[in-house]
């Protein structure tokens, strides 16, 4: 390996690095807005063109349908999820990370605790330098 492949070498792998843990971050903060039901957090972490792909649920595209849908849900469910990140990969401007998150939701209207686990897999894009969500999908893992 010649000194200028090595170094094209471990360019790359920093700058892959870099991109994991910033699309990692970003999952982290969507898991935070979510458990303290900030519906102005969690899209201003998608694109303008963003879509949900919600079990049970219509698909939600854009910044005025994912503020609808996450202000139905926050006005109706608490959550209390921890999250665990299971798979990084990035590819030019795009980032896939797959995940798992385990904990309880709170129906506000009979105040029951349902204890829930999740899979999920979120798209990232990469616009102006920041990642951001265009694709998230999740559904129960039981």
């Amino acid at each position: 390996m010649t000194i200028a492949t090595f170094l094209l070498f471990a360019t790359t792998t920093n700058a892959q690095s870099k991109d994991k843990a910033a699309a990692e971050k970003v999952v982290h903060a969507y898991f935070d807005a979510l458990n303290t039901s900030d519906a102005n957090k969690v899209v201003s972490l998608f694109t303008t063109n963003g879509v949900l792909l919600a079990t049970g649920a219509p698909t939600a595209t854009g910044t005025e349908q994912l503020k609808g849908t996450f202000q139905y849900v926050f006005d109706n469910f608490t959550y209390t999820l921890e999250e665990t990140i299971v798979e990084v990969t990035v590819q030019g401007n795009y980032a896939f990370v797959r995940s798992t998150s385990k904990g309880s939701f709170v129906i506000k209207a009979s105040k029951q605790k349902v204890d829930d686990d999740f899979r999920e897999l979120f798209v990232l894009q990469k616009v102006k330098g920041t990642w951001k969500i265009v694709n998230y999908m999740y559904n129960k893992s039981k």
